[in-house]
Order: structure tokens, then C-alpha cells, then sequence
């Protein structure tokens, strides 16, 4: 079977995105950390995060397929991400580890044409994920006062996104990519205080107690799912737009 996919979970240092897209031009690039449906091959917890549960997932399903993982295991991603990257080689893949935790000078002066546009929310985060290696120009989007706020990190099931209005602004782990600055946390911590904000993290993760504590500080809602949205947290959702 001929290896034709570069896989990669988060945001991966820009140089050497660019490195081995210049190497493997004709490859196709899969987001690692996206249910894409395959097989779980039950490799970890049951009680832990389901985005790491999609890496290993995807890459055993593709293994076949995959020319190179490229790997953030720093600040820029997570602890897990670090283990699952150590693992990984150990399983025959053939990964690249990266840290990309540079910081802005000034995130007052940082660009986010998609966070703030007028696009569906789950259209925004989408977008900003695929651009981290399609790296698009958006800046003449149509821009948006906030209604609502979403911080975070993109759903394992984003129809969850489909809840908000359009005029839903991105913060959190989303906002620092589209920032090109996945691992500072000034950006990532930053809210519109006058914007009600839904912090959102997978169940299981890290980020829960930076959500959490966020959350009770800008008076926000907190909601941690696991893989499916249930009925009671949609409804908590829709409860807060409404209310707010």
C-alpha cells in the first residue's frame, strides 16, 4: 500500500510544516485529532480524552498509509500529546516531535479574521484548523461584534457548534492558532469580559481546570463533554445563549 498521508495532531512548527510540505508535495494531510469514525481500538483508558483516544485511532487505521505524524508535544499542545508521540514511535511510526511555543509581542496588534467574521461558529473552526497547513488569506471576511463567546478547543463532535449564533466569537486554544501562537497563554486566557463566554473542554483534559477556573472569573459557563453531546448539556447550552 503506498504511503501517501502526513497525519498531525494540533499545530506543528510552522518550519517544518513548510519543510515537509516542500518534500512530500502531492501528499494528503489528515488532522489527527478529528473522529473521522474508525475503529476504537481501545489502546487507552476508558476515562480519558477522547481527542487523544482519536490520534491513536486514526493513526493505527491509516498506519499503513502514513509517511510521517508530525508531533507538538509542548505547551503549544499538552502532556498527553508528549506520551501519545512516545508511544507512537515505539508502535513502528515514524513521528516528528515538535514545540511551537512562541509568543506574541503585543497580542492587542494579532490578526483573527476568522474568529471575529460573521461565519457559522462551526464553519470558523474549521477553517482555522485546516489553515493550519492551507494557510489561507481570510482578512476580508465580514467582521462581527460579539454576541456570544466560545473558548476552547474544537469539539470532538462539532455539531455541538452548530448551537451558537454566527456572531459567536472564538477564544481560548482556537484563537492562539488562528493567532499563529498555539502555546501562549495570554492569548489563550483572554476573553472579552463584557462577552458571555461558553469555556468548553473535552472531558478528561488538562485544559479543564484552566476552563473551570475562567469560566468563574469572566462568569461564564463551564461544560465538559466526553465524545457525544447529551441532551442535558445541549440543553445547558441553549439555556445560557437564551438567558444571556
Amino acid at each position: 500500500m503506498k504511503k501517501d498521508i502526513i497525519g498531525f495532531w494540533g499545530y506543528p512548527e510552522k518550519n517544518i510544516i513548510s519543510k515537509i510540505k516542500s518534500e512530500y508535495p502531492f501528499a494528503k494531510w489528515i488532522d489527527l485529532d478529528i473522529d473521522y469514525g474508525y475503529p476504537d481500538i481501545k489502546f487507552l483508558p476508558e476515562n480519558y480524552c477522547t481527542i487523544m483516544k482519536n490520534i491513536f485511532n486514526n493513526s493505527f487505521f491509516l498506519k499503513e498509509k502514513l509517511i510521517k505524524i508530525l508531533a507538538p508535544i509542548g505547551k503549544d499542545k499538552c502532556d498527553s500529546a508528549y506520551f501519545a508521540s512516545e508511544i507512537l514511535k515505539k508502535q513502528g511510526f515514524d513521528i516528528i516531535q515538535t514545540v511551537f511555543e512562541d509568543k506574541c509581542s503585543d497580542i492587542t496588534k494579532i490578526k483573527l479574521p476568522v474568529s471575529k467574521s460573521n461565519l457559522p461558529l462551526r464553519k470558523k473552526v474549521e477553517l482555522i484548523t485546516k489553515n493550519i497547513y492551507e494557510q489561507k488569506d481570510y482578512s476580508t471576511l465580514p467582521q462581527t461584534k460579539p454576541s456570544f463567546g466560545f473558548w476552547g478547543v474544537p469539539p470532538n463532535d462539532l455539531s455541538i457548534l452548530e448551537l451558537f449564533p454566527d456572531d459567536t466569537h472564538c477564544y481560548g486554544w482556537i484563537r492562539a492558532v488562528e493567532a499563529g501562537y498555539p502555546g501562549d497563554f495570554d492569548i489563550e486566557t483572554y476573553v472579552d469580559k463584557d462577552v458571555p463566554t461558553i469555556f468548553f473542554t473535552q472531558a478528561f483534559c488538562s485544559k479543564t481546570q484552566l476552563a473551570k477556573y475562567l469560566a468563574n472569573k469572566y462568569e461564564g459557563l463551564f461544560v465538559d463533554i466526553d465524545t457525544i453531546p447529551s441532551n442535558s448539556s445541549k440543553a445547558k447550552i441553549e439555556a445560557f445563549l437564551k438567558l444571556r
